[in-house]
């Protein structure tokens, strides 16, 4: 059965997440490391998973218990290389599905972008959500979900 793992402490596509998963009957574990408190949705196919404070515990969680029939919902580039490792899926919430063909890249542009920082250049913040994006969103995680799906012992 698939299911579908959220990295939810910066993630604004939770109530979309909800909806899909629902709709579909799937099992969502919505992982933070509760530095930022997340309203449970009431719903009884999701769990509220809170990890311990400190760097990657909620990455650990989520990459130790994915596999290869479910989706991750990450920004995070390192958490989306360790699902894809394990043959699972994994989307950004802009709707951008990583893949091993384009996960490489994402890296090397994450660690480029990492050292401007360290030296002092101003690298900017992610541009706001649109509805396009949302709309994205939905339309890549339906796909992950059939994908995932279609993975054999789903």
């Amino acid at each position: 059965m698939t299911e579908i793992y959220v990295d939810a402490d910066a993630c604004p596509v939770r109530e979309e997440i909800y909806r899909v998963a629902t709709r579909l009957g799937l099992r969502v574990y919505v992982v933070s490391n509760g530095s930022r408190p997340i309203r449970p949705p009431g719903l009884p196919d999701v769990s509220m998973i809170v990890v311990g404070a400190g760097a990657d515990i909620a990455d650990d969680w989520i990459a130790e218990r994915i596999t290869a029939a479910d989706v991750c919902v990450t920004g995070d580039i390192p958490l989306a290389a360790r699902c894809l490792a394990k043959s699972a899926h994994a989307l950004t919430h802009t709707g951008k599905l990583w893949t091993t063909d384009n996960i490489g890249n994402a890296l090397a542009g994450r660690a480029v972008a990492q050292h401007m920082r360290e030296i002092g250049m101003t690298t900017g913040g992610p541009a706001p959500l649109t509805r396009a994006d949302r709309s994205r969103f939905l339309s890549a995680l339906d796909q992950a979900v059939r994908l995932a799906a279609a993975t054999p012992g789903a």
